[in-house]
């Protein structure tokens, strides 16, 4: 669940922080004192766009920072596999620091992307505000609904189907591409035919170019090494006076002389004598270097020739000798399905059959679920709008087949709604008010509540267009809702607020010539009070909370009677 919110230079906030409890969290204020941007705020923490204008005048940068607490095993899945450190107490923080044109995300300490939170969040929180009212009128939105209520066997069964599309989908495309006339078949095979003999017929070994290239550069410079090393012989050789090889043959000769006067003297001579060793070691290897230098022309220009046809090579088909041979064997495999081009477009093709019969029949399996389903969760969608006082409802979840396949299968899911007696069924979009989508909404959760992991819902904006018993109905849905999950809902409905298990009041006050918005929870008396303004009373009178006292006591009897059903 949502532990607590904090927020520092947002807006109108200066800096609070709020802590959340399970049950049904109730959140009030005037209009205008900042409801809204509590719930902006955490928008903006799970990655939501940022407006320089939200900073708060002065500030050069804000935070919001979330703390939830889970024991959910697909948070802590996901965590290791985004590489985020997890906390013993399953504890996952969540904070993004805010300034014009940067901003730091950050789990748990770690910085990360914006991607890996929002991938993270979908596990933690669900937030539903007027737009999300808006999505039931897309049919689109009706189907992952219903595919929601299927279940996780169903995910599998529809995971089957995204595969073999996809896989259909490809050989399509595969086969379109094969398909050549005989006279562009015959130019395809010619031409493959021709690069990959000059390929075969150039016997390329991996790694002579490299060789090839060492000898070449060895034999243009021969004048030069040879010159070189010539001279360096002659002042290390012995064949000079002036020779190293000379001088030291004197220097050994002179330390044996006088070596036998002092032991520490043929340690010396030990020395100088391993010298001398290495010396005639480096004139041998040079005298043998300098023999292989000697090579004619034909072979400077054997070499040369072998390297130009490598280059030729590299420069038409790959950049290295292991790119070429990778290209012919590519030009081999083509010649032999271009050699029995018709055997090849039949296997193509029969493959392409058997992928179709398969995905037909993970469609019918994927079809069958959702059919099952949709009558269920029909009955249970109608049960949960009766107790949101939609009290003559009708409600049907329509399966419709479709010509076409596609990646979810070739259902069509289409939500059918009738509000008065004697109308027919018509799609939702035709005949509900804002109001109404809320309601339908909220039905929506509660019937998904059981079967949804996610602990944390908010709801914001689920009373609009509504009052009176259809208020109480909400709240007591809510109330439902709030049995399997904790809720936090952003109210200006006194029934709603009556429900509450924690209350909290917004308020908009002046400090210092600054507007400041604050935010805390109420006692009992508080709550009274704050019932009694949502009530419409101006002025604080006994009649004024007399009824908001009756209004919680309504709201209480209905938890008992809840808790003991």
């Amino acid at each position: 669940m949502l532990q607590s919110l904090h927020v520092k230079n947002l807006a109108l906030i200066e800096e609070t922080e709020v802590e959340f409890d399970r049950g049904l969290n109730i959140l009030t204020g005037e209009t205008g004192a900042g409801k809204s941007v509590l719930i902006g705020s955490i928008n903006l923490a799970l990655g939501g766009k940022f407006d320089r204008d939200m900073l708060r005048k002065g500030a050069d940068s804000c935070l919001v920072e979330l703390v939830f607490s889970t024991e959910d095993s697909k948070v802590s899945h996901k965590m290791q596999e985004l590489n985020i450190p997890e906390e013993e107490d399953g504890t996952v923080i969540i904070s993004r620091r805010m300034q014009p044109g940067r901003s730091v995300c950050k789990i748990n300490g770690e910085t990360v992307t914006a991607r890996q939170i929002k991938e993270l969040s979908e596990l933690l929180i669900d937030i539903h505000g007027q737009h999300e009212h808006q999505s039931l009128l897309q049919k689109k939105k009706h189907m992952e609904i219903l595919d929601d209520y299927c279940g996780e066997t169903f995910k599998e069964s529809l995971d089957k189907v995204g595969v073999l599309y996809r896989q259909c989908k490809q050989l399509k495309v595969q086969i379109e591409e094969e398909s050549m006339e005989e006279e562009a078949k015959a130019r395809e095979q010619a031409l493959a035919e021709f690069e990959y003999q000059e390929i075969e017929g150039a016997r390329l070994v991996l790694g002579e170019d490299e060789e090839l290239e060492q000898q070449y550069r060895r034999m243009v410079n021969s004048k030069k090494i040879t010159e070189s090393l010539a001279e360096s012989y002659e002042f290390t050789g012995t064949d000079s006076q002036n020779g190293a090889g000379s001088a030291l043959s004197r220097a050994l000769r002179a330390l044996r002389s006088v070596t036998m006067y002092d032991e520490a003297l043929v340690q010396l001579e030990e020395q100088l004598n391993e010298i001398d060793n290495l010396l005639a070691d480096y004139n041998h290897d040079v005298a043998e270097y300098l023999i292989e230098m000697e090579f004619d022309e034909e072979d400077f220009a054997i070499i040369e020739e072998r390297l130009n046809t490598i280059n030729h090579l590299k420069g038409k088909y790959g950049k290295t000798i292991e790119d070429v041979l990778a290209y012919g064997q590519e030009r081999k495999e083509r010649l032999e399905k271009l050699a029995d081009y018709d055997a090849y477009m039949e296997s193509l093709k029969g493959e392409l059959k058997q992928k179709e019969v398969l995905l037909a029949s993970a469609c019918e399996e994927v079809s069958l679920i959702r059919r099952r389903s949709a009558t269920e969760l029909t009955i249970r969608l109608k049960e949960a709008l009766v107790n949101l006082n939609f009290l003559t409802v009708e409600f049907d979840i329509a399966v419709r087949p479709q010509q076409t396949i596609t990646a979810l299968g070739y259902d069509d899911v289409e939500f059918l709604i009738s509000t008065n007696p004697g109308e027919p069924l018509k799609p939702l979009a035709q005949v509900s008010s804002g109001g109404e989508l809320s309601r339908v909404m909220l039905a929506i959760k509660t019937v998904l509540a059981g079967r949804d992991s996610i602990d944390t819902l908010i709801f914001d904006e689920i009373d609009t267009g509504i009052s009176g018993r259809t208020a109480w109905k909400v709240s007591e849905q809510l109330d439902v809702a709030a049995r399997e999950h904790q809720v936090i809902c952003i109210t200006h409905l006194p029934q709603i607020a009556a429900m509450a298990d924690v209350h909290f009041v917004i308020e908009k006050s002046s400090r210092d010539e600054n507007t400041l918005t604050d935010i805390c929870k109420t006692d009992e008396e508080e709550s009274l009070k704050e019932l009694a303004r949502l009530l419409g009373s101006d002025t604080l009178t006994e009649a004024a909370l007399t009824n908001a006292r009756e209004m919680k006591a309504q709201a209480t009897g209905h938890k008992r009677r809840r808790r003991f059903s």
